[in-house]
C-alpha cells in the first residue's frame, strides 16, 4: 500500500515540476525575464496542473485516503497522553 501512495505522489508532484520547467522555458523564449518569469511560470504551471493532471491529482488522493483509512490505532491518542502527563505533574 505505502508502494503506491508513494508512486502517486511521485508521478504527480514530478508532472508539475515538468509543467513548471516547460513554462519557464515557454516564457523565456516569449521575453519574460526575471522575478516576472518566475511569477509567470508558477500561475501558468498552476492552472495547467489544475486542468491537465485532475487525474493524477484523484489518484493520488484516493491512495492517500485510503492509506489513511486502513491505517492501524497507534495507541493512546495525543490527547489522552498530554492529559496523563498533566496528572502525572499535578501529583508531584
Amino acid at each position: 500500500m505505502l508502494g503506491l501512495v508513494m508512486r502517486a505522489i511521485l508521478a504527480y508532484t514530478s508532472a508539475r515540476i515538468v509543467l513548471l520547467v516547460v513554462s519557464v522555458v515557454l516564457l523565456y523564449l516569449v521575453g519574460a525575464r526575471g522575478l516576472l518569469l518566475l511569477a509567470l511560470a508558477f500561475v501558468v504551471s498552476g492552472i495547467a496542473s489544475f486542468v491537465l493532471l485532475s487525474r493524477q491529482r484523484d489518484v493520488m488522493s484516493g491512495a492517500l485516503m485510503a492509506r489513511l483509512k486502513n491505517r492501524r490505532p497507534r495507541g493512546p491518542g495525543f490527547r489522552a497522553r498530554l492529559e496523563e502527563g498533566t496528572r502525572a505533574e499535578d501529583q508531584d
